[in-house]
């Protein structure tokens, strides 16, 4: 069986886990709809915030927070969950690369899905200061992909090392800050309806983020796969 069709048959096996269950899916959306609402009730008891200079700032960087935390909670514990005798069986029927892809597109799509929805509750919790709508959901996108592809490759690594939960935490740390970063950035100038050439900067450094981070999951977890 070829690359394409185990990565699809991994692919539908996770997503039909996931459609059974709803674990992973509905314990983050009420992780996000409960966060969004405190911060509405802060937000609330805070009178004339919405109408300062810095709420534009703020709405920005608590929804980048909200989503690291979602993703953490979604993605992280993907390769954490799988115990041992079923990680045998899969390396018994198909290759390293498939699993990692499956998990990778599958965590991507769960992302994606979860950022929608909570942009649609940020939205309606706290009024929209969005300048430029079309350039924030290409930065939503790019940072749904980024958050799956980089804790995707990093809890696979972790699962091989006795899954320590502290070793996901250094090996993230280095990856994470600076898409932080480029993400509030890239965010940022969107909200405030900046020319788009200031951007393409930060897509192109986005872009390749994830190519790097997807090909060394490629390339690695073989290795690890064979412990």
């Amino acid at each position: 069986m070829s690359l394409y069709h185990q990565t699809l048959q991994l692919l539908k096996k996770e997503i039909l886990i996931e459609y059974r269950a709803k674990y992973a899916f509905n314990g983050v959306l009420l992780y996000v709809v409960s966060t969004v609402f405190v911060c509405y009730i802060a937000f609330s008891l805070s009178q004339g915030f919405e109408q300062s200079q810095g709420y534009t700032i703020v709405w920005n960087v608590l929804f980048w927070i909200i989503m690291l935390f979602a993703a953490v909670n979604a993605i992280a514990k993907s390769f954490l969950i799988e115990n041992r005798g079923r990680m045998l069986y899969y390396y018994t029927i198909t290759s390293a690369r498939a699993v990692i892809l499956s998990k990778t597109i599958y965590n991507s799509l769960l992302m994606l899905l979860l950022t929608l929805l909570t942009m649609v509750v940020y939205l309606i919790f706290f009024n929209n200061t969005i300048g430029d709508v079309v350039y924030y959901f290409i930065a939503v996108l790019l940072g749904s992909i980024s958050f799956s592809t980089v804790f995707t490759m990093i809890s696979a690594i972790a699962s091989k090392a006795g899954n320590n939960s502290g070793l996901m935490a250094v090996l993230s740390f280095p990856v994470i800050i600076p898409l932080i970063i480029i993400l509030i950035k890239l965010s940022k100038n969107a909200m405030d309806g900046i020319d788009h050439s200031f951007s393409y900067g930060h897509i192109t450094m986005l872009c390749g983020i994830n190519v790097i981070v997807v090909a060394t999951s490629l390339l690695l977890f073989p290795y690890l796969w064979r412990d």
